[in-house]
């Protein structure tokens, strides 16, 4: 399947959306020009996408394609348009593999968290705590429970410094999102989560530890939350994890 020519040179950059044409459930979100929208149509990866139009045909049926805007003048964007909707729908109601362009940054978020990003208020910890630093798996549009379970492992560290510490600082662009108050420490794996990381099996966790824990109490938690801890980290430190007055 192709655009008429006419159409083509009307389009542009242009942001679409595969559905369920029984239940007009959205599945997938895509950016493109061109024909790029009918590419799905012939792809025979092992994708979620793909198995997805598979059963569809299974069942005698094909997606239904909608463009959802079209006529924009360049990718950057179309990548914006296409990562908030996909913030709006929300990753784990569709099969596209990742968050959209940059979603960790601009995407969805409240106004506490907006605020925080470019106000950066600076707040200097007096409890006993880690700070988590989750900047690869973090974006806005976050569950409570995701959140919480991507900070709390798997983590690289020695479990009788951590157990000292009474709060763990969920971390992200230098601003804590949340606060927790930390039960005890385990073995990495050995707690029930909602990761979906390639890193999986014992092998791989070896050596690493997450934590079980609570919300921390409201007073501590209107504290710290979304105040900047920036000035802990020196210029070129990576290490993800770093404890605060624990002796």
């Amino acid at each position: 399947m192709k655009f008429p020519p006419a159409v083509l040179n009307e389009l542009k950059y242009y942001v679409y959306l595969y559905s369920d044409p029984v239940t007009n459930a959205i599945f997938y979100v895509g950016k493109g020009k061109g024909n790029r929208v009918f590419a799905h149509l012939d792809d025979n990866s092992e994708s979620k996408k793909v198995e997805y139009i598979r059963k569809l045909r299974a069942q005698g049926c094909e997606p239904k394609i909608e463009i959802l805007i079209h006529g924009l003048e360049d990718e950057k964007t179309a990548l914006r348009v296409e990562s908030s909707v996909i913030d709006l729908i929300g990753i784990e109601n569709l099969t596209n593999i990742q968050s959209g362009y940059k979603s960790s940054i601009f995407g969805r978020m409240s106004l506490s968290q907006l605020i925080s990003a470019y106000e950066k208020k600076k707040v200097d910890i007096t409890e006993p705590g880690i700070l988590i630093r989750i900047n690869k798996a973090f974006r806005y549009s976050m569950s409570e429970v995701e959140l919480y379970d991507y900070t709390r492992g798997q983590w690289r560290l020695n479990p009788e410094n951590a157990r000292k510490a009474v709060y763990a600082f969920s971390v992200y662009g230098g601003i804590i999102q949340e606060v927790y108050t930390i039960l005890d420490w385990y073995e990495g794996g050995t707690t029930f989560n909602v990761r979906k990381d390639e890193e999986s099996g014992t092998a791989k966790l070896e050596g690493r530890w997450e934590f079980v824990g609570n919300l921390a109490p409201v007073d501590i938690r209107k504290k710290y939350r979304y105040k900047s801890v920036e000035h802990y980290f020196e210029k070129g430190n990576s290490n993800p994890v770093m404890y605060v007055n624990v002796q």
